[in-house]
């Protein structure tokens, strides 16, 4: 199975199925001297694991990190980094009835009109478990990026019709609430509104938005290395992720230009600085030194105990009910799984514009 690698310079290959012996990542490309030790990944990983809340998967896991490589008294040592969590509650009895069909909005029949072969025992590759080496990786880019200035907060900026009020907009908000919101009040309201969706048996998807700051100008390529396309290849390879937008997005399609555009100035320091930010902090493909902020869509969970129809490998419809321990809201888990998958881009695409101009070169080959 190829696919399971991304990156041109800093790059990550994950590994592991959700009921194997464990799930992981190696990261190569990761310079050496960086202080790292478990802990700093780990609270990335305690982010997204299941248990947290009602709102989450009641599988227990502690989803407990060991690096196995590639660090050295406290410090990396530029050799690849191999990262393992290991599955301990799987429970692969509860998929046995499925075995032989397809559940609905899973990938279990692309699965097997590709391969002719798919681990039915939750989706295998294709579960949100193989979503932890992308986040094990994604610590390590963040505590990259923290060393040149650069943050990102990301948080759920709706839930169904329930969306966060930029007047009550309080990043303080994020982790005191099961749904990483911004807006108590928001918050309580997604409450009520993932419970009666819980009471009919059903789920529900929602929006999360990203926030880049301290990003400096000149990242990304044009044509087919845009740091916009990167950004958005990197999001939509996240299993439940269904769309994607950067700065005004789908908006602009019903814009002018003159409400599109943003107007520059000078400042009183001499620097050109944008007046406004509807594209995004990205322009033809370039980060252009403002905030860059983005948008990913996710999908309700496709594993609910309502009843559907499918059909089976030998061609028998019937009626399905999936079991399990699932999720009635993927979107406050995949959090940090955006978040994650935005630091290894920018981070990868900071690498590759090293070379691009000869005053880079010269500053650090000449100068050193």
């Amino acid at each position: 199975m190829a696919g399971s690698t991304f990156g041109n310079i800093f790059r990550i290959t994950t590994w592991g199925e959700s009921h194997g012996k464990g799930v992981g990542v190696v990261v190569d490309g990761c310079p050496a001297g960086l202080p790292l030790e478990e802990s700093d990944i780990q609270k990335y990983l305690d982010r997204r694991k299941p248990g947290q809340s009602r709102y989450t998967t009641p599988r227990k896991e502690e989803d407990t990190v060991e690096i196995l490589s590639g660090v050295f008294e406290g410090k990396t040592t530029g050799t690849p980094i191999s990262l393992a969590v290991y599955n301990k509650t799987q429970r692969s009895g509860d998929y046995s009835a499925i075995a032989d069909c397809y559940r609905p909005g899973h990938a279990d029949l692309t699965y097997d009109m590709k391969y002719g072969f798919r681990d039915y025992r939750g989706g295998g590759r294709s579960s949100g478990r193989e979503t932890i080496g992308r986040v094990a990786a994604g610590a390590i880019a963040c505590k990259i990026l923290e060393e040149f200035g650069i943050k990102l907060l990301t948080y759920t900026k709706s839930i169904g019709s329930v969306e966060v009020s930029p007047a009550r907009f309080d990043a303080g908000q994020i982790p005191q609430n099961p749904f990483y919101m911004p807006d108590a009040q928001a918050a309580q309201e997604a409450v009520s509104y993932v419970e009666k969706c819980m009471s009919a048996q059903d789920s529900t998807g929602g929006m999360i938005e990203c926030v880049v700051t301290g990003m400096k100008p000149g990242v990304g390529d044009p044509a087919f290395e845009k740091l916009s396309a990167n950004l958005a290849k990197a999001i939509c390879s996240i299993g439940a992720v269904k769309g994607f937008e950067i700065g005004d997005g789908m908006a602009v399609a019903k814009a002018n230009g003159s409400q599109n555009n943003d107007p520059y100035e000078m400042s009183p320091e001499g620097e050109v600085i944008k007046l406004t930010n509807h594209s995004g902090g990205i322009l033809g493909g370039i980060s252009d030194g403002s905030p860059i902020i983005f948008r990913a869509a996710i999908k309700p969970t496709p594993s609910i105990s309502r009843e559907q129809s499918t059909v089976t490998r030998d061609g028998r419809s019937i009626h399905v009910q999936v079991k399990g321990r699932h999720d009635p809201i993927i979107v406050p888990r995949a959090v940090v799984v955006v978040e994650s998958m935005a630091a290894l881009t920018l981070l990868d695409m900071m690498f590759a514009s090293i070379h691009s101009n000869m005053e880079n070169l010269v500053r650090f080959f000449k100068n050193c």
